[in-house]
């Protein structure tokens, strides 16, 4: 194994670290700064109001995103591990 394969693979892996955390990260970005524009228009001081509608926006996008999520995690491992035999020598 070469340092070019390591490099490859850890490419690989931030990449599908990346794409698979993107969905949910942006739907919470999203939902912060919409409840964000709600407390300053409406002058809400409370910080703790932007924690239940970013939980539930989370777990609507896991249930959306999660079946594409898992897919692209099994297949990154499958490729890792069909390829393992290149890479103990």
């Amino acid at each position: 194994m070469t340092i070019d394969d390591i490099v490859m693979i850890s490419r690989e892996a931030l990449y599908t670290i990346c794409i698979t955390a993107a969905p949910v990260l942006l739907v919470s970005l999203i939902v912060g700064l919409i409840v964000s524009i709600f407390q300053t228009v409406t002058s809400i001081q409370e910080q703790t109001l932007t924690f239940v509608p970013k939980i539930l926006a989370i777990f609507v996008a896991l249930l959306i995103f999660g079946h594409w999520m898992m897919n692209t995690m099994v297949e990154f491992m499958v490729r890792l591990w069909s390829d393992f035999t290149v890479y103990i020598r």
